[in-house]
C-alpha cells in the first residue's frame, strides 16, 4: 500500500456500442457480478482514502449497481463522452485539495491483479503508466521508453515503421500525483481527428514540465478489456479458468473441474469437496471438510465444516448451514439458518427461518412464509422431527423436541414436546371410487 493518501478514478461512462445492448458495458456480468465490480474490487485491494466512479451511459443504473457494491465509491457523471481526459477532469472537483496519488482504472478491464496495482501505487515517478508486451501489438498505442523513462505515448496511426516495432503497449491505466494531474487535466487539448481530450497526452504536458514519467509492466492477460459478446465469454472462460486451478491448488477437491463455475467473491476451505455441475452465484464461503454434491446452485451463502449438500440442491442468499447439517436433493432454502446437526433430506423449502440444532425435516416440508404483502419467520427448536409433507403457516414457533404428523398444516405455535396433527380427518366411501371412474370414462365416450 502506498505510503501517500490515494484515490482512486475508474472510468465508465461509455455505452459499449460493440456489446449490442441497451445495458452499460460496465453492468454485464463475468464471474456473477458486474465487470465494474471486478474494478472496485480491484481498487478495494489498496485501500484508498477515496474511489470515484465516473458514470455517462444509463448513469443511474451504473450507480446503483455501485452502491450496492462499494458504498463508500462517489458517483460523477460525464454527460458527454469526450474522451478519457474530459472523463477524469469530471472527476477532479471531488478531489479539490486532494494530496496524494490518484490511479486511472477502467470499468471494462477486469483483470488488474493486486500485486500490478500495488507497483503503480508505490512508484516513485510523478506520472506512471500501466505497460505490457504484447504477442501480437496490433493497433495497441506503443510506449517509447528512454534511460529518462517513459518519453512518450504514440498512437498506432501516428507511428512510423521503427515504432510500430516496440512491443511495449499502452494499457490507459495511468497512476500520477494529485497535484500534476489537477495542474495538467485542463491542458489537454482536443486536437485531433476524434475531437477528443486523451489522458495518455498527460505524457508529453508532464515530460514538458520537467517530471519524470515511468512505466509499470505486466502480463498481457491482465490488460484485457471488455468491448463485445464475443471478448465477454472469453474473458468468462479465462476466470473460470483460473479459479479452478487457484481452487485446486488451494487443497479443494473438484471432481470434474471444467463443470464448476465460480463468483469473483467464492471462498472454500482446503479438504471441501465439490462435485460436478456445482454453480457459485456471488457471496459464498464454503469451510473445510464440506461437501457439496452434484448440480447444485449456491448464492449468498455459508456452508460450515462437516456439512454436505445436494444433489441437485439450492441454497440462496441468507442460507446458513452449521456443522454437519445434511441438505439433500431437491431443497431449497433462503434467509435460515440450520444449526449443527439439522437434517434436510429432499423436496423441501426452508425460507426465513430457523431451525434448532439435531432437528429433522422430513420431505415435502414447507415453511409458507408469504402472505402476499409481508414475509414472516418460523422458529423450529432443537430437536424437533417435522413429519413429511408439513405446511408450516409462518409466522409460527414449533418448541424443542416438538414432532408434527405428515400431511399437517401448522397454523398455531407448538409447545416443547407436543405433538401436533393439523390434518383433515380421512372419510372412505367403499366403492365410490369405481363408480366414480366409470362415470368418467362414460362422459369421455360421449364427448
Amino acid at each position: 500500500m502506498a505510503e501517500k493518501p490515494l484515490a482512486v478514478i475508474i472510468l465508465a461512462a461509455g455505452q459499449g456500442s460493440r456489446m449490442q445492448s441497451e445495458l452499460p458495458k460496465v453492468l454485464h456480468r463475468l464471474a456473477g457480478v458486474p465487470l465494474i465490480g471486478h474494478a472496485l474490487a480491484a481498487a478495494r485491494s489498496l485501500e484508498p482514502d477515496d474511489v470515484i466512479v465516473v458514470a455517462g451511459h444509463g448513469a443511474a443504473k451504473v450507480e446503483k449497481a455501485t452502491a450496492k457494491l462499494e458504498p463508500d465509491a462517489r458517483i460523477v457523471l460525464q454527460h458527454e463522452q469526450l474522451g478519457t481526459g474530459h472523463a477524469v477532469r469530471q472527476a477532479m472537483p471531488l478531489l479539490e485539495g486532494f494530496d496524494g496519488k490518484v490511479i486511472v482504472l477502467y470499468g471494462d478491464t477486469p483483470f488488474i491483479g493486486e500485486d500490478t496495482l500495488a507497483a503503480l501505487a508505490s512508484h516513485g515517478a510523478d506520472l506512471v503508466v500501466l505497460g505490457f508486451e504484447a504477442e501480437d501489438p496490433g493497433r495497441y498505442g506503443r510506449l517509447v521508453v528512454t534511460d529518462a523513462g517513459l518519453e512518450r505515448i504514440v498512437e498506432y496511426k501516428d507511428a512510423d515503421e521503427a515504432t510500430r516495432m516496440i512491443a511495449l503497449c499502452n494499457s490507459g491505466v495511468m497512476a500520477l500525483d494529485a497535484g500534476l494531474l489537477r495542474n495538467l487535466i485542463g491542458k489537454l487539448t482536443n486536437d485531433n481527428a476524434a475531437g477528443e481530450y486523451y489522458l495518455t497526452d498527460l505524457v508529453a504536458l508532464a515530460r514538458a514540465e520537467g517530471r519524470r514519467a515511468d512505466v509499470v509492466t505486466c502480463d498481457e492477460d491482465e490488460t484485457l478489456g471488455i468491448n463485445t459478446r464475443a471478448e465477454l465469454a472469453a474473458a468468462e472462460a479465462a476466470f473460470q479458468a483460473r479459479a479452478r486451478v487457484s481452487t485446486l491448488e488451494n487443497g479443494v477437491t473438484l471432481t470434474d473441474p471444467a463443470t464448476v463455475w465460480f463468483s469473483l467473491d467464492t471462498a472454500i476451505g482446503r479438504d471441501a469437496v465439490i462435485g460436478q455441475n456445482v454453480v457459485f452465484g456471488p457471496g459464498v464461503t464454503i469451510e473445510s471438510g464440506a461437501e457439496v454434491l452434484p448440480f447444485c446452485h449456491l448464492e449468498g451463502c455459508h456452508i460450515s465444516s462437516g456439512a454436505t449438500v445436494g444433489p441437485f440442491a439450492r441454497l440462496r442468499p441468507g442460507a446458513e448451514l452449521g456443522s454437519e447439517v445434511h441438505v439433500g436433493n431437491f431443497v431449497e432454502i433462503k434467509n435460515a439458518v440450520l444449526d449443527e446437526g439439522v437434517k434436510v433430506g429432499h423436496l423441501t423449502y426452508l425460507g426465513d427461518s430457523h431451525i434448532g440444532e439435531h432437528a429433522n425435516i422430513g420431505a415435502g416440508t414447507i415453511t409458507c412464509n408469504y402472505d402476499g404483502v409481508m414475509k414472516h419467520r418460523t422458529e423450529i427448536g432443537a430437536n424437533a422431527f417435522i413429519g413429511s409433507d408439513t405446511m408450516l403457516v409462518a409466522p409460527v414457533r414449533v418448541g424443542e423436541r416438538a414432532v408434527t404428523g405428515s400431511g399437517s398444516v401448522i397454523t398455531e405455535d407448538i409447545e416443547e414436546g407436543a405433538l401436533a396433527l393439523g390434518r383433515a380427518r380421512q372419510v372412505t366411501k367403499p366403492g365410490l371410487g369405481i363408480r366414480l371412474m366409470q362415470a368418467l370414462r362414460a362422459q369421455k365416450e360421449k364427448s
